[in-house]
């Protein structure tokens, strides 16, 4: 039975290593690779696979962020098993790309042998987390309910993941369809819950927090 796979990531070491651990599977063929977010969702719309591994942050003209892009992903390929691969140690956002029903969750910390121990769980049918994905999640589960981070709505989150990854607030507003008074007061909501008084401390929380 032949397996086609797609890769996604935007350094070109990685997208060799994970071609060579993909190589190794029976029956398995890499059907094509992209460099960016754009070129993912060129084949997304256009060509076909029966596994995607693809990095969670790429370049991307349309700037959209990871979250974003694995959902648009889901909505057009629903029945695509995706092993998202991730430098992330953010539990939360972790935990967001987890529950979106991805099959597998590698951080790239942990090297080669989980992807590849992965791709083989995927391929038969399970789901897989990689040890250092596990025990942030796990962190995550653990977090109290009532922190400020946990107040935050997947919308909130987006605009703090996007304007501290260098984007306006008016380029935020653009790229999702909403008027500039809304993402500031969602970006200024944020900023409060999160006890955050003005944008450098914004940057500051999103780089310790692994949001950007």
């Amino acid at each position: 039975m032949s397996l086609r796979i797609f890769i996604a990531d935007d350094h070109p070491i990685v997208r060799s290593s994970v071609h060579m651990e993909a190589s190794r599977l029976d029956g398995a063929s890499v059907v094509g690779e992209a460099s960016t977010a754009d070129e993912l969702m060129n084949f997304v719309r256009e060509g076909s696979c029966d596994l995607l591994v693809t990095d969670f942050n790429m370049p991307s003209q349309s700037e959209e962020d990871g979250l974003a892009m694995i959902d648009a992903i889901r909505r057009l390929r629903p029945k695509w098993p995706i092993i998202v691969l991730t430098m992330l140690t953010n539990s939360a956002l972790l935990r967001a790309i987890h529950e979106r029903g991805v099959a597998g969750v590698v951080v790239k910390s942990d090297g080669m042998s989980e992807l590849a121990t992965a791709l083989q769980f995927v391929v038969a049918g399970d789901n897989y987390v990689s040890a250092n994905a596990k025990r942030l999640l796990l962190k995550s589960s653990r977090r109290d309910v009532g922190s400020p981070g946990a107040l935050l709505t997947d919308r909130e989150s987006e605009v703090l993941r996007l304007f501290a990854s260098g984007r306006t607030v008016s380029e935020i507003a653009a790229l999702r369809g909403r008027s500039v008074k809304t993402i500031s007061h969602q970006k200024i909501s944020a900023m409060n819950k999160l006890g955050l008084r003005n944008d450098p401390e914004l940057y500051t929380y999103a780089h310790e927090h692994g949001l950007c």
